[in-house]
């Protein structure tokens, strides 16, 4: 008796491990088209030297006039968008990952930064902007000499 209640609680256990192994063998046995997203996010690397606050980002695919950089009460608004160019006749598509869609990434500026003096440029699908720190602002090392 008591093996057989034992044996009845693991039963869900196990008929949820088989619909698992079912769900994984079905999805690795046939190839699926990953639903195109609109959302175009790209990833962004802000980092500070001694003389500027520099801002990286990844955006392939994009051109010089796709982008559009401004500067408005201090906040860095980066925007463009990725068009989607897929054609779809006489292809078919196993996996699709790439995705495209509008973006705008904003970041607050530092008090420090010169907003007058900002420069930007793209290459190789990177989009670097350089934002320089005021004169006032840089960091001065002053040698102080030690008397005996």
């Amino acid at each position: 008796m008591l093996l057989e209640r034992r044996e009845d609680f693991f039963r869900p256990f196990r008929e949820l491990q088989r619909e698992i192994d079912r769900i994984f063998e079905e999805f690795f046995r046939s190839p699926e088209v990953r639903p195109v997203t609109e959302a175009f996010v790209p990833d962004m690397d802000v980092y500070e030297t001694d003389g500027e606050v520099v801002v990286e980002l990844e955006v392939p695919g994009l051109e010089r006039k796709d982008i559009k950089i401004t500067v408005e009460e201090n906040v860095l608004k980066i925007s463009g968008e990725k068009k989607l160019e897929r054609d779809q006749k006489g292809k078919n598509y196993y996996i699709y990952e790439r995705c495209a869609g509008k973006f705008e990434r904003a970041l607050r500026l530092p008090d420090y930064v010169d907003v007058e003096k900002i420069k930007a440029e793209y290459k190789n699908g990177v989009l670097t902007v350089r934002l320089p720190k005021k004169e006032e602002r840089k960091k001065k090392v002053i040698e102080v000499e030690v008397q005996e």
